[in-house]
């Protein structure tokens, strides 16, 4: 295999660690898989001694698959696997736990859906809240912190407490472990036995760490630990790509290897083999204007190619409608639909390209689960209205919108499967302010009655007073009101191509079981245009990307805004830059759902200065 003489530089390093800033499309797996041959080959090291620690079991296996390629007929027995399957080796050895002792996501998830209703929350959505609070117990965890000095986002600190030391207790009384168990008992066993440790440093005394950029604390307090007392470690990554904090990655890790280990050899793999000079170009404008990076020199192999096209559309149907027409004209000219990609900032941007590209008939396949917005509690509330307009009297319907917005009406008042109205006010006969409440709802629902979906929506978020319950809602939960309103005018606009309710129902039904169908056809087919969030994208490539939606708000997201979050929104936008090969597509609109938008900043910044 050829290697250029920055990949030959870090395959040939000797004893003792090595950081590897490898850029998009530099040959990083190349270079790992190399080394590990010229470890055993020329620097005649133990196979057996060998460790490569990836963040994927796909990673692991791709890179299992090249070494085992090119080592032809030998097989040398070298360990390659995830963070948590390197750990959890090393527990089985010290506490002869099995597959067995894993806790099940079912087993987990079945846990926190019945204790949390021995607590008196406000959930609008139970799914929602549990992926929070499942979200950050694990970093808590992941990050070591105390329990007693974490405070929770998502509910009271003290509820928050019962429910991670009730989890804890649970596990304990069924000797099982989650994944992030993993890491922290790994850490603590370390600690306690060094007898223990002096094994496993005996038995992996060359490290070599795939995606370094994405490590967390705790990973890599263990990985340090191992590496002793040689400290040949070898870490490959790009700390322009470092975009999975929320998980508990920590870029600072990478950027202080240097002084952790000042002896460390610094190589540079300065040639991306992947983007066209042009889109290269212009995603290093984009990046260098980061301030907490490495400073490097990034060349592109690869000639000039097509400019990137950056356009504005008068709004997001436009911009849609456009993405539609010029995927159609690649495809024509004889680029696979499985070699574009449309890359998004968050998996709730999709919804409309993903109804027309059902409607043209246009293959698609989604990286992400991509949720359906009309399930969301939000829009089941205002359906809720909408069906006891229409004559529903279920209680499940009138649970959902009895206080919102507030009308201090009890769940003891609705003691039946069906409400009465007349009933209701007999219950508030002693409360006639309740009562009043009660007549004003009444009103509003035969008004709501033959109304146009649009003009309902509207008439239940204005006349109703529903948008001042989800801003009373949006600072109770300490959330940006921004995204809730986002998504109610999405639906609303939505709503526009229908005359009756009837209707729109229908649609929203239809819609979900085609998300069903193409969710369940993926499994089988692999024809199509991918869908993907950035987040998800990292990795692979494409010859064709659109990223869309290039406007303040969105990329940066509006959740960003000190600079820490600024430099990751960064790094983000250079990551989707990067995965195109041939041709990159950047567009942005001046208006989304009724609200005037900006264009986003990174735009800007990729322009040739003048």
């Amino acid at each position: 295999m050829n290697l250029n003489k920055s990949q030959a530089d870090a395959v040939s390093h000797g004893k003792g660690p090595c950081i590897t800033l490898a850029g998009p499309g530099s040959g990083k797996t190349l270079v790992i898989t190399n080394r590990v041959y010229n470890l055993i080959t020329k620097q005649h090291i133990n196979a057996s001694n060998i460790l490569v620690i990836t963040f994927t079991k796909a990673a692991a296996l791709q890179m299992r698959e090249r070494f085992v390629k090119m080592c032809g007929n030998k097989s040398y027995p070298v360990t390659f696997g995830t963070f948590h399957a390197v750990f959890f080796k090393i527990l089985k050895y010290a506490y002869n736990y099995t597959a067995a002792n894993i806790i099940k996501e079912e087993e987990r998830q079945r846990f926190f859906k019945e204790i949390i209703h021995k607590y008196p929350l406000e959930i609008e959505d139970e799914g929602e809240f549990l992926i929070g609070i499942m979200s950050e117990i694990s970093k808590v965890k992941n990050e070591y912190i105390s329990i007693d000095n974490y405070y929770s986002t998502n509910c009271p600190e003290g509820v928050f407490r019962e429910l991670f030391n009730s989890y804890e207790q649970f596990l304990i009384n069924r000797r099982l472990i989650d994944f992030d168990d993993m890491l922290v008992y790994c850490y603590e066993l370390f600690r306690a036995r060094k007898d223990i440790l002096k094994l496993w440093q005996d038995k992996y005394q060359y490290i070599l760490i795939d995606e370094f950029q994405d490590i967390n604390k705790l990973q890599y307090e263990v990985v340090k630990m191992l590496a002793l007392p040689e400290n040949n470690i070898f870490i490959v990554g790009d700390d322009d790509q470092s975009i999975y904090r929320f998980r508990g990655a920590n870029p600072s890790i990478m950027l202080s290897f240097e002084k952790d280990y000042q002896d460390a050899q610094r190589v540079l793999l300065d040639t991306n083999y992947r983007c066209s000079g042009r889109i290269l170009a212009g995603a290093f404008r984009v990046i260098c204007n980061n301030k907490e990076r490495f400073q490097k020199n990034i060349t592109a192999f690869r000639e000039l190619g097509e400019p990137i096209y950056v356009r504005r559309f008068e709004d997001v149907q436009r911009e849609v409608n456009c993405i539609i027409d010029e995927l159609r004209v690649y495809n024509q000219k004889g680029i696979e639909y499985t070699d574009m990609a449309v890359l998004f900032r968050t998996n709730t941007q999709p919804g409309l390209l993903v109804q027309k590209l059902m409607e043209f008939n246009i293959p698609f396949r989604m990286k992400d689960v991509m949720p359906n917005i009309y399930e969301h509690w939000i829009v089941r509330n205002i359906k809720a209205y909408i069906r006891i307009a229409m004559g529903s009297s279920a209680r499940t319907d009138f649970l959902q919108i009895m206080n919102r917005p507030k009308r201090y009406l009890s769940r003891d008042a609705f003691n039946s499967d069906t409400v009465d109205f007349d009933e209701l006010m007999e219950y508030y006969s002693d409360k006639s302010w309740v009562q009043e409440r009660l007549d004003r709802l009444q009103f509003d629902l035969a008004r709501l009655y033959d109304m146009a979906p649009y003009a309902g929506i509207q008439y239940i978020r204005k006349a109703v007073e529903y948008d001042k319950y989800l801003t009373e809602y949006a600072e109770y939960k300490n959330i940006n009101a921004a995204e809730l309103f986002d998504l109610l005018d999405e639906v609303q606009e939505n709503s526009k191509a229908f005359k009756t309710y009837d209707q729109w129902f229908k649609y929203m039904e239809e819609y979900g079981n085609k998300l069903k169908e193409q969710s369940a056809k993926q499994q089988t087919e692999r024809d199509g245009v991918v869908l993907s969030t950035i987040h998800a994208s990292k990795g692979l490539e494409y010859k064709v990307v659109y990223i869309p939606d290039a406007n303040e708000g969105i990329m940066p997201h509006h959740k960003s805004v000190l600079e820490p979050d600024i430099e990751e929104e960064r790094r983000l936008f250079y990551v989707a830059m990067t995965r195109a090969k041939d041709y990159l597509h950047i567009y942005y609109s001046d208006e989304r759902y009724n609200k005037q938008l900006e264009v986003s900043r990174f735009v800007s910044e990729m322009a040739v200065k003048t």
